[in-house]
C-alpha cells in the first residue's frame, strides 16, 4: 500500500501550484493531502480545468469526470492589475497574496509583479477601493494549457517560502509576548517583594518605636521609685491589698525575675513579649 505522504506528495505534483483555495482547501497541499485521504472530489481544481482532472483521475485509477462547477470554471489565465491611481496602500492584498507577487508598503502605491501572478483572485476581496482588476492574459488557452509546470514549480516554491516566513513571525511575536509577559511577572514580583520589604521595615520602625517608649516609662517610674525612696517615702496601701491584687503583682513580680528585670517596674502590656532589660548599676 503507498505511504500516505508519498501519495499526497504525487498528487501535489500534478496539481497547478497556484493556491487559489477554490478546490475549498487552504492551498495545493491540504487539498492533495484530502485526496490523499478520499475526503475530497478530484474534480475540484478550476486552474487546472478539464486536464487536471484527467491527470488526478489516471493517477488515482478513478473514470473521468467533469470539473466540479460548485468549484469554478475552468478559464484563461488572469493577471491581477492594480489602479494606481485609486490604490491607498493598505497592504490587504499584499497579505492575501499566497505567493508574494504583489509589493508596496503602507500608504503607499502598490504593484503586482506580472511574472509572479498565479491569477488566483485572492488579492480582489480584501481590496476596500475595488482597484484590482483580474485581466485575461494567455487568450483561449486554458486551465494546463495556459499555465506550464514550471511555472506550478516557481508558485510553490514561493508559496513554501512565504508559509515558512509567516511561521518564523509568528514564531517571534509569540516569543516576544512571551517574554514581555515573564517581564511583567518580574516587575510585578519585585514591586511585590518591594511592597513586603517597606511594610516589614515599617512594621519594625513601629515595633522598636514601642519598645523606645516603654524603656522611657520605665526608667522614668524607676527614677521616681528611687527618688522617693531617698526621701523615706514607702509606697501605700500595700497592707491591705485584695488576694486578686497581689496575684497580679505576684505574677508580674515572677515575669520580669524570668526576663532578669527584678526589682523594675512592671512593663505595661503591649500585646507584644517584653524583651529583657539590662540591669542599671545604681
Amino acid at each position: 500500500m503507498t505511504d500516505r505522504k508519498t501519495l499526497a506528495d504525487r498528487i501535489e505534483d500534478l496539481l497547478p501550484q497556484t493556491q487559489c483555495t477554490k478546490c475549498g482547501y487552504a492551498g495545493c497541499r491540504p487539498y492533495a493531502e484530502a485526496l490523499a485521504d478520499s475526503t475530497a472530489g478530484y474534480n475540484q481544481c478550476p486552474p487546472g480545468g478539464a486536464e487536471g482532472v484527467v491527470r488526478l483521475a489516471a493517477f488515482l485509477g478513478k473514470p473521468v469526470v467533469a470539473l466540479n462547477p460548485a468549484n469554478g470554471a475552468e478559464r484563461a489565465r488572469p493577471l491581477a492589475v492594480i489602479d494606481e491611481k485609486l490604490c491607498i496602500g493598505c497592504t490587504l492584498c499584499m497579505q492575501a497574496c499566497p505567493v508574494d507577487a504583489i509589493v508596496g508598503a503602507p500608504k503607499q502605491m502598490h504593484t503586482v509583479i506580472t511574472e509572479l501572478c498565479t491569477g488566483c483572485d485572492l488579492c480582489v476581496a480584501p481590496c476596500p477601493v475595488d482597484c484590482i482588476e483580474m485581466v485575461p492574459v494567455t487568450g483561449e488557452a486554458t486551465g494546463w494549457q495556459a499555465w506550464t509546470q514550471q511555472q506550478a514549480d516557481a508558485a510553490r516554491t514561493r508559496h513554501e517560502l512565504r508559509l515558512a516566513r509567516q511561521r518564523r513571525e509568528r514564531e517571534a511575536a509569540e516569543a516576544r509576548a512571551a517574554a514581555r509577559h515573564a517581564s511583567a511577572g518580574s516587575r510585578a514580583a519585585g514591586a511585590e517583594a518591594g511592597a513586603t520589604a517597606t511594610e516589614a521595615a515599617a512594621e519594625d520602625d513601629a515595633s522598636a518605636k514601642k519598645r523606645a517608649i516603654i524603656q522611657a516609662a520605665l526608667k522614668r517610674a524607676r527614677q521616681k521609685k528611687e527618688a522617693l525612696a531617698a526621701q523615706g517615702v514607702t509606697p501605700k496601701n500595700v497592707a491591705e491589698v485584695s488576694p486578686a491584687v497581689q496575684a497580679q503583682i505576684d505574677a508580674a513580680e515572677a515575669r520580669r525575675r524570668r526576663l532578669g528585670m527584678a526589682g523594675e517596674p512592671d512593663a505595661p502590656d503591649t500585646g507584644e513579649p517584653s524583651s529583657p532589660k539590662p540591669t542599671d548599676d545604681r
